[in-house]
């Protein structure tokens, strides 16, 4: 693990501590002249920041940090009723939705795997049907990861997926790693998602393929009036009762309406470098899968 994935493991006593002690170490430098001479060797003295920020740098990186905290939180807190949370709230359609996903892998054949934001593994767990090799899964909730370790032995694949804490935007893979990157209702809590997808890009050898499954805003009526109610309304409400955490389906849609989707979603993978970006609609445009390859060299 490196530095910077351990600083997710703080506590928030902690990172407000670190951030504190940071904004002074900014501010002494701000007030502070030296003579040209001693310029070059003053300034990094004066912004030598606390441990758990040396490898950042400037306020977007401070409140980098943070937000991984709190999504991590966030997660944790709700990891034991995930599963049944997401069943019940989309009425059974996530299974569905998977596997859908998954076929769009079936041509490829991967021996290789990469599951970005595994959550409880139920993707990486979808993904076996392809008869893997290797399947890797990352997240940055630990306790999300433990739910997916105890799926992953009772279903006797623990030999194949292995589950780590990790960070989508910084993976700790070579270049060319993967035959298939996937991801289901993750991308959009990618802080930066630009990076997210370009780290995926990366991880994958030349003819891989990205997939990408995550949540999107239908447009016909009236199934978009019922929609907007339902996501707004009713989900934070039951999912409020049902996990006891106010917050975490609030976050839900916040996350849903900012995130691009359709041809902003492609164009941003074309970006990258993804080739053949396509996406294809499921149930009334409530969903969307997202698929591009890797060019050969």
């Amino acid at each position: 693990m490196t530095e910077q994935t351990k600083n997710l493991h703080l506590s928030p006593v902690e990172v407000t501590k670190c951030i504190c002690k940071s904004r002074q170490k900014v501010k002494a430098w701000r007030t502070t002249s030296f003579p040209p001479s001693q310029v070059c060797g003053r300034r990094k003295e004066h912004l030598e920041l606390p441990p758990p920020f040396r490898i950042f740098h400037g306020r977007s990186s401070i409140r980098h940090v943070v937000q991984k905290q709190n999504i991590r939180s966030l997660f944790d807190s709700i990891a034991h009723r995930y599963d049944f949370l997401n069943h019940v709230l989309s009425g059974g359609t996530d299974y569905l939705w998977r596997r859908r996903a998954i076929d769009h892998l079936r041509d490829l054949h991967p021996l290789t795997i990469l599951d970005v934001a595994t959550g409880t593994a139920d993707f990486a767990l979808a993904a076996m049907q392809l008869g893997p090799q290797e399947v890797v899964g990352i997240d940055i909730s630990e306790q999300m990861l433990n739910r997916g370790r105890a799926k992953i032995i009772r279903r006797g694949f623990d030999r194949t997926i292995a589950l780590r804490t990790g960070d989508a935007e910084n993976l700790e893979f070579p270049n060319d790693r993967f035959d298939a990157a996937i991801v289901a209702f993750g991308a959009r809590n990618f802080e930066n998602l630009e990076r997210g997808l370009s780290e995926m890009f990366r991880t994958l050898r030349p003819g891989g393929r990205i997939v990408v499954l995550e949540f999107s805003r239908p447009s016909l009526f009236p199934v978009k009036q019922l929609y907007f109610f339902y996501f707004r309304r009713i989900l934070p409400l039951i999912g409020r009762i049902v996990s006891g955490d106010r917050q975490a389906y609030n976050h839900l849609p916040e996350t849903v309406m900012r995130f691009p989707q359709g041809e902003a979603f492609l164009a941003i993978l074309r970006k990258i470098g993804f080739a053949l970006a396509e996406d294809d609609r499921l149930t009334f445009g409530i969903a969307s899968i997202y698929t591009g390859t890797k060019p050969l060299r």
